[in-house]
């Protein structure tokens, strides 16, 4: 099929030619002192994206799953006690992952279609009378259905229940491209990927720790090897790794955030919620739901639409692969068959965004959803000029 394929799949996203430029070029040493130097100007760089200037950067040659691992063994030790929720596919894999490291997970059930409610987060820290629960496991942008979570009003309702326990945060999804206010909102660890909102290839798995978290960290933590943070922080003063780091990969991180601060973080965030407001109204021309019921709580990075009761999203997403070259997700774990889940994160614009509503129109009309051709383009560009109207 001629022409660029859409990949508007929730991640990984495009990378940009800047970032691949940056990364073509021969392998470097990664013991020599311009490594060296490189490395000590880019992990500050990185901590600015995360919102802080107490917490210490770790980056990982690894995935967002592996960077998942990292965050619960540097800080949790077999057995210990770990409030986590039911609240969609990743929230869920963040729970196994935790269990299956030996922890004892506290799994409560909310409804996955609204963020989850901080009375809830409250009564659990407040019924836990021994203060036994040691960590507080958050999804901030669930990846499966495009709801995003309030830390802010999570770390105010621990804070109301006067729990100890660590705020761990996984931003895979919305880090680059939502605000993220690590000081702030006093998370103890942050981990991403970087093949989201950073704009890069699979493959760097990034962590940001607190004081507190460091300080577990040194007090006990489960056994680790590779997965450690302490031989890193150290090499890392002197800009080096106790492993071989992914170098080309971080020559293309450099590359990513120089382009997030070309244009401002700022703008960056605006530009996410302009384009996801845009692809909202073409599902409201639609008349499809959105999953997520509270607009406040909608995902900026990425739209999860549900599909009439007698469509399989499968089915469209097949259409729209095969008939126009446009990837798209699909649901995951028990919305599987119902989600149709459009990313809309990275590097895009709204031209990038129009097509795309175009190719899903054409993809659900040809798999018997009566959608009238042309309203979900027709919708989004009204939105995005209003916004434009708005902000000029």
């Amino acid at each position: 099929m001629p022409g660029r394929d859409f990949l508007q799949i929730p991640g990984p996203t495009n990378v940009p030619d800047r970032v691949l430029r940056a990364m073509d070029r021969p392998i470097v040493d990664h013991r020599g002192p311009e490594f060296g130097s490189f490395v000590r100007g880019l992990l500050p760089d990185v901590a600015r994206v995360f919102g802080t200037q107490r917490g210490h950067v770790v980056i990982f040659p690894t995935s967002g799953t592996g960077a998942s691992e990292a965050a619960l063994v540097n800080t949790l030790a077999p057995g210990d006690r770990v409030l986590a929720f039911d609240h969609g596919h990743f929230a869920n894999q963040f729970t196994r992952t935790a269990s299956n490291l030996g922890m004892r997970v506290e799994e409560v059930p909310v409804d996955w279609r609204r963020p989850i409610p901080a009375d809830v987060v409250q009564g659990v820290l407040r019924g836990d009378a021994g203060r036994a629960l040691r960590a507080v496991l958050v999804v901030h942008n669930e990846t499966s259905t495009g709801v995003r979570n309030d830390i802010a009003a999570i770390r105010r309702a621990m804070d109301a229940a006067g729990s100890e326990a660590l705020l761990i945060v996984d931003t895979v999804s919305s880090l680059a491209s939502t605000e993220f206010r690590f000081d702030e909102w006093r998370v103890d660890v942050a981990l991403t990927g970087s093949q989201k909102g950073l704009m890069l290839p699979p493959g760097l798995g990034l962590l940001c720790i607190g004081p507190r978290a460091l300080a577990a960290s040194e007090r006990g933590g489960s056994p680790r090897s590779f997965f450690d943070w302490r031989p890193v922080l150290r090499e890392n003063e002197a800009g080096f790794f106790p492993y071989t780091p992914a170098t080309l990969t971080l020559y293309g991180l450099r590359a990513a955030l120089d382009m997030l601060f070309e244009e401002g973080l700022p703008n960056v965030y605006a530009r996410h919620r302009r384009l996801a407001g845009a692809v909202r109204a073409a599902a409201r021309a639609w008349e499809l739901d959105v999953y997520c019921v509270e607009e406040a709580a909608c995902s900026d990075t990425l739209t999860a639409v549900v599909t009439p009761e007698r469509v399989d999203s499968a089915d469209v997403i097949r259409t729209a692969r095969e008939r126009f070259g446009l990837s798209l997700g699909g649901g995951l774990g028990k919305v599987k068959g119902t989600l149709l889940r459009i990313g809309h994160l990275g590097a895009l614009n709204e031209l990038e965004v129009l097509a795309t509503i175009g190719g899903v129109e054409m993809a659900l009309a040809e798999s018997g959803v009566p959608v009238r051709l042309g309203s979900g383009a027709a919708a989004a560009e009204q939105a995005l000029l209003a916004r434009e109207a708005v902000t000029a």
